[in-house]
């Protein structure tokens, strides 16, 4: 049932990661990583990897955490999530500069209590989306805490020379556009905070789904950035607004956004009307939604769109534009023009 601690943790078991130490740990953690290939040379179990690196490829690197009771909550989603959702915000962040994943380092700070099998369940969801996206985990490291569980990884992607895309590159008169929908995985971690109410069970355990297991849009970035439809991109972590404010920043462009064309997720629409609460601002500011967003010159919309289909990823939605003026930061509902809303941000007051 929605808003019931749906989780397989076990707080309290026979065998924890304290009963055990940290080298069986490592041992069973190392037994459950994916194969690793020739192309690295000294792999998990010495002090560092060895890696040769792709032949006329630049190297991209990213980093991210998530941390329990702010990314998480062990009494709403299983171990295998948690492995999941750590590597996917990491590749998320590869795809926004196009570039392939080649390897990640993964990094365990553990309370002592966390149960050697859930822990064996987590370090399962990041090697099945390893394999998935044909990468290798290199190494990482240890750690005890009498805090909240973290797992903390380092990813590699690579890219051909010129080909990476950032956020700096958007220009005035360029589209903005969006891949998928946006506002479910908010949407779902607050029916499971709050329970659920939203009349159709499948929307509601769809929006749950997209906040514990987001989906990486890996093929859409790399077969975009290989295109070169896109001038600028940026994935969304924390919210829509968020990122078009970072991406209007780092481009000294202003922002003017259509509400009427945001592809709202359905399910979190209703649930959000059924509070009462404005479901374009919430969509805009609820961030983990982990899609992608282009900045693209107008006489490239078709062909963006054609590679969108070709790697049959979600649908692109065109949602607005950039603007000369950089204090320009609007979205627009019918005649009315109104801020753009802050996107999420951590250390924030409110």
């Amino acid at each position: 049932m929605v808003g019931t601690p749906g989780a397989s943790w076990r707080m309290v078991a026979p065998l924890t990661a304290a009963q055990i130490g940290e080298r069986e740990l490592l041992a069973r953690i190392l037994q459950r990583l994916p194969p690793i290939p020739s192309s690295v040379l000294v792999g998990p179990g010495d002090d560092a990897a060895v890696l040769a690196p792709e032949r006329n490829e630049r190297l991209v690197v990213t980093a991210d955490a998530v941390v329990e009771n702010v990314h998480f909550s062990r009494a709403y989603s299983r171990p295998h999530d948690i492995g999941h959702r750590a590597l996917a915000v990491n590749l998320s962040d590869l795809a926004a500069m196009g570039a392939v994943p080649r390897w990640a380092t993964l990094s365990l700070i553990l309370p002592g209590t966390v149960v050697v099998e859930d822990l064996e369940a987590l370090v399962d969801g990041v090697a099945a989306l390893a394999v998935q996206h044909h990468l290798a985990v290199i190494g990482g490291n240890i750690s005890r805490t009498d805090g909240p569980l973290v797992v903390d990884i380092t990813a590699g992607g690579s890219v051909p020379p010129r080909r990476w895309l950032t956020r700096s590159g958007a220009r005035a008169g360029h589209d903005i556009w969006l891949s998928g929908t946006i506002g479910a995985a908010a949407a779902g971690w607050e029916m499971l905070d709050q329970g659920s109410g939203i009349g159709e069970q499948r929307a509601a355990d769809a929006c749950i789904a997209r906040h514990r297991r987001p989906e990486p849009r890996v093929r859409l970035g790399i077969a975009i950035s290989r295109a070169r439809v896109a001038k600028a991109a940026m994935d969304l972590s924390d919210g829509l607004a968020d990122a078009l404010r970072q991406v209007a920043a780092a481009s000294g462009v202003g922002v003017r956004i259509d509400a009427d064309s945001l592809p709202i997720d359905p399910g979190a629409r209703e649930w959000w009307t059924g509070r009462r609460v404005d479901p374009v601002s919430a969509a805009l500011i609820g961030g983990d939604d982990y899609e992608l967003l282009f900045a693209v010159p107008p006489k490239s919309g078709r062909a963006l769109r054609a590679v969108a289909r070709q790697v049959a990823d979600p649908p692109l939605t065109k949602i607005g534009e950039f603007t000369k003026d950089h204090t320009e930061l609007v979205l627009v509902r019918g005649a009315v023009a109104e801020e753009l809303p802050d996107g999420y941000q951590h250390f924030s007051r409110r």
